[in-house]
């Protein structure tokens, strides 16, 4: 119920008012009575009322002094005024208050009791209106972070936004952008992810940089405006902050592409310049910081020192000569990294670099070496590519190496040339070859064979035996199982040997054999 005040000089009209009106009828309460406006004001002050019927002709304070003293300080309290004829006049300038129920007197309770009902009528229409602006501010704001996406997001993507564009967006985010000097940064979290490390990745560089006015994601990345400042290591700084903090939270690294300087109404420039950058990333690697400086390219008279000397690697690899191959490959994709060529390009000179390796290969490691182009081809970055044929580099290295030291031994080539010549034999063991060909001790035998070889006896043994059994069905085509494991030493037994030849080639003799009738 609304809370009613009652002042009147005249006490028999206060005693009156106050006991022939239901003021509960009218959906109101009977708080106090006042016999002037100073002691009206007085009540007022100390609980204000919703709403005070007054007298206009009273000593002290008038009923339009208290209108006006009380709408300065308590603007929400509602009158009605009570007047006689000859004072209506004077009551008119009530209205300037807001004043709109005026009561002649004498007055009777159902005009009393009327006037209170359109009082608390316009009082809940003031709180339904009242309700609804703040739901629809309340939206707003909800709304507000989407439609600043939004508007980036088209800004950037289409041409038709212009200065009057900005200059209304302004107003509505109650941030400046025109008069100022704007970087955009693009933000791509590396490695499988979900959308939602893109949300928290927007919050975190909120929290944590100063002076962001926009952000929005852009094709799977982070794409953020905030205002330029002249101090750009502090700058810097910060952009490492929200990485940091993104990586302890999530474990992803985050790569970062940062523009230069400009105006919003370059905007769409500016994006494209942070692609760019980003494009780079192949050099810089992933999880890197990029700029335009980053671009810049060296000389390109380096592209002489470029030219692949294929006899030269191919014979440092052969010779097995480990130093010196990753010397070569470090000095090659140093030239890369500096020249920053077109991606294309450098891509298509490690593949060159990497089927150079392969036509120096061992026949029997070449396949394996061929299949591995697939996954070289899907490296993103150049340390990556790097890295991919280090490691190939090296393995091949460690194969000639091999080579190189079985042909050092002479006790361990004459062990080789008794497996060369009875392979096929089941029979043949490192005893038997200790004991009555080589007439030395086994231990000794077995030891030095795998320091030469890097490889037990029976396991050379088998790898021998299944070389000339896959180099047999090269040659041949069509094949049983079994008679393969009786033709090369494993006496018969085709399971053992399907194991053996599985484990060394990486799939069952059937399957190799179907490969090659299909190949």
């Amino acid at each position: 119920m609304y809370k009613v005040l009652l002042v009147d000089d005249e006490r028999m009209i206060l005693e009156g008012i106050s006991q022939v009106v239901d003021w509960g009828k009218a959906g109101t309460r009977l708080v106090g009575t006042a016999r002037n406006g100073i002691e009206a004001y007085d009540q007022i002050q100390a609980s204000p009322p919703d709403f005070v019927i007054s007298d206009i002709s009273m000593p002290g304070l008038d009923g339009i002094g208290l209108v006006a003293k009380t709408t300065e300080h308590f603007p929400d309290v509602r009158f009605i005024l009570l007047s006689g004829y000859k004072d209506f006049d004077y009551a008119c300038r009530a209205m300037q208050y807001g004043v709109k129920h005026y009561l002649l007197k004498p007055c009777n309770e159902r005009q009393i009791h009327e006037a209170l009902t359109e009082l608390g009528q316009e009082r809940e229409e003031q709180e339904e209106r009242k309700q609804f602006v703040n739901r629809m501010k309340l939206d707003f704001q909800r709304m507000l972070p989407h439609v600043k996406e939004h508007f980036l997001k088209e800004f950037i993507s289409y041409k038709t936004y212009g200065s009057r564009d900005i200059a209304f967006y302004e107003r509505l985010f109650g941030i400046e952008l025109q008069d100022k000097q704007v970087r955009m940064l693009l933000l791509r979290v590396e490695e499988s992810h979900e959308p939602e490390h893109l949300f928290a990745l927007q919050n975190i560089a909120a929290d944590l940089m100063d002076d962001v006015l926009l952000s929005t994601t852009m094709q799977g990345q982070l794409l953020i405006v905030l205002e330029s400042e002249d101090d750009t290591s502090r700058f810097m700084k910060q952009i490492e902050a929200v990485r940091a903090a993104f990586h302890r939270f999530y474990k992803l690294e985050v790569t970062v592409a940062v523009s230069e300087s400009d105006s919003m109404q370059h905007s769409r420039g500016m994006y494209r310049e942070t692609l760019h950058c980003m494009n780079h990333r192949f050099y810089t690697g992933e999880g890197s910081l990029i700029t335009k400086e980053d671009l810049a390219t060296e000389d390109t008279r380096e592209m002489a020192d470029l030219e692949l000397d294929e006899e030269k690697f191919g014979l440092l690899i052969k010779a097995g000569n480990t130093v010196e191959v990753a010397q070569e490959v470090d000095r090659l994709f140093g030239i890369l990294s500096r020249m920053k060529l077109e991606i294309s390009v450098t891509r298509s000179y490690v593949l060159q670099l990497y089927a150079a390796m392969i036509r120096i290969c061992p026949e029997e490691e070449r396949a394996a070496f061929t299949s591995r182009m697939v996954v070289l081809a899907e490296q993103k970055t150049l340390a990556c590519l790097k890295s991919f044929v280090q490691e190939a580099a090296e393995r091949m290295t460690a194969i000639y190496y091999k080579s190189n030291v079985y042909r050092q031994s002479s006790t361990v080539d004459k062990m080789i040339t008794i497996i060369e010549q009875n392979y096929r034999k089941s029979d043949l063991s490192l005893n038997g070859v200790a004991g009555q060909m080589l007439y030395m001790n086994s231990d000794y035998l077995g030891k030095i064979f795998k320091k030469v070889t890097g490889e037990n006896f029976s396991h050379y043994v088998n790898r021998y035996r299944i070389e000339r059994a896959a180099e047999h069905i090269r040659e041949t085509g069509d094949v049983k199982v079994f008679e393969l494991a009786e033709w090369f030493g494993f006496g018969g037994n085709a399971q053992y040997f399907s194991q053996v030849f599985k484990k060394w080639a990486g799939m069952t003799p059937s399957e190799y054999i179907k490969s090659h009738e299909r190949g």
